[in-house]
C-alpha cells in the first residue's frame, strides 16, 4: 500500500486500539533532537526516554496547549452551522423524494457515486491543506480552522471524546451553501428542467452529504469500542473510512493518506505521488516547509 510495513505503522502511531496507548512515552533522538519510533528505536544507542511527558494523547502538553484555545465564539458558530444545515439537508430529502422518477434511477446511482468520490477527494485536498500548511497563529482560520487538526496529531483519540457539534461543526458550515443554493434551484427551476438535471442534483445532494458527514466518519475510523454494528459493517466493505485505512496517516509525519471520506482515493494519490509532487513544487516556489508548524507543536513534550 504504502512500503510501509504493520511493524512501522504500529511502532509510529498510538496505540488506539489499547486505551493505555494514551500515555506511550516519546524517545527523543539525541543526533536530531526530533521524537523517533517508540519501538523501532527502543534500546539504540542513540535514543533515551523521555519519561516527562506522553508522546501521544490528552496528557500531552500540546495536545493540551490546543484544545484549551476551543472557544466559546466557535462552539456558538458550529451550534448554528450545524441546525442550519440539518434543516437545509431535511428541505432538500423532501425536494428530491417529490421529484423523485424511477426511470432515472440508474442515472441518479452513478451520479451519487461520483459525487461520493468527488467528497473523498475535497476531504483530502482540506485534511492536506490544513495538516501541511499554515500555522495556529494565523489570524481568524489558525485557532478556528487549523488548531483542530494540530491537535489531533498529538492526540488522535480527541475526536472521540468530543461530542456532535464540536466534531462536526465545520464540515455542516461548508455544507450550507451547496445545499442552500440545491434548495433555491428547486424552487426557482420548473420540473422539466429538474427532470433533465436530476442526474447533476443527486450528484450534489450525496456529495454535500458526505462531506458534511466526513469528519463523522472520520471520528468512527478513531473509535474502538462501541460503534454500532451498521458502523462496523460499512468499515468493513469499505464504503465508509476503515480504522486500520486510516491508521497509516497518522503514522508521523502524516504525509499521506489525507482522503478521509472513504478513503478510495488514497492508493491511486499515493502512487501518483499526488501529494508530494504539489509539496514539492509550493516548497520551491514560496520557501515555505511543508508541515513545519505540525512539527512545532509535535516538540511540545513538555
Amino acid at each position: 500500500m504504502t512500503g510501509k510495513s504493520d511493524k512501522e505503522i504500529l511502532a509510529n502511531s498510538m496505540y488506539e486500539d489499547d486505551p493505555n496507548g494514551n500515555s506511550a512515552p516519546a524517545t527523543i533522538n539525541q543526533v536530531s533532537g526530533q521524537p523517533a519510533a517508540q519501538e523501532a528505536t527502543t534500546g539504540g544507542a542513540n535514543t533515551i526516554p523521555a519519561a516527562t511527558s506522553p508522546r501521544w494523547g490528552p496528557q500531552n502538553k500540546g495536545a493540551q496547549e490546543l484544545a484549551s484555545l476551543y472557544s466559546p465564539g466557535k462552539r456558538a458558530q458550529e451550534i448554528i452551522c450545524v441546525f442550519t444545515c440539518i434543516g437545509l439537508m431535511i428541505i432538500n430529502l423532501a425536494l428530491i423524494v417529490k421529484h423523485f422518477r424511477w426511470e432515472r434511477i440508474s442515472m441518479a446511482f452513478i451520479s451519487a457515486l461520483c459525487g461520493i468520490i468527488t467528497a473523498d477527494f475535497a476531504s483530502g485536498l482540506v485534511h492536506w491543506a490544513a495538516d501541511t500548511w499554515g500555522s495556529v497563529d494565523l489570524p481568524l482560520i489558525g485557532k478556528n480552522f487549523l488548531r483542530p487538526f494540530r491537535e489531533h496529531h498529538l492526540d488522535p483519540t480527541s475526536i472521540t471524546r468530543h461530542d456532535f457539534i464540536e466534531t462536526n461543526g465545520d464540515n455542516f458550515m461548508v455544507g450550507i451553501p451547496i445545499l442552500g443554493y440545491l434548495a433555491h434551484y428547486f424552487y426557482f427551476k420548473s420540473p422539466c428542467e429538474i427532470q433533465q438535471n436530476f442526474g447533476w442534483i443527486a450528484y450534489v445532494f450525496l456529495c454535500s452529504i458526505f462531506v458534511v458527514m466526513t469528519n463523522q466518519i472520520h471520528k468512527w475510523s478513531h473509535t474502538y469500542w462501541g460503534l454500532p454494528r451498521w458502523v462496523q459493517l460499512l468499515q468493513s466493505c469499505h464504503i465508509i473510512l476503515p480504522r486500520k485505512h486510516h491508521r497509516i496517516h497518522h503514522v508521523a509525519p502524516h504525509e499521506t493518506y489525507f482522503c478521509i471520506t472513504t478513503g478510495w482515493l488514497n492508493w491511486p494519490l499515493e502512487k501518483l505521488r499526488f501529494w508530494s509532487t504539489f509539496e514539492f513544487i509550493i516548497e520551491r516556489v514560496t520557501g515555505l516547509k511543508p508541515r513545519d508548524d505540525d512539527m512545532k507543536w509535535a516538540k511540545k513534550l513538555t
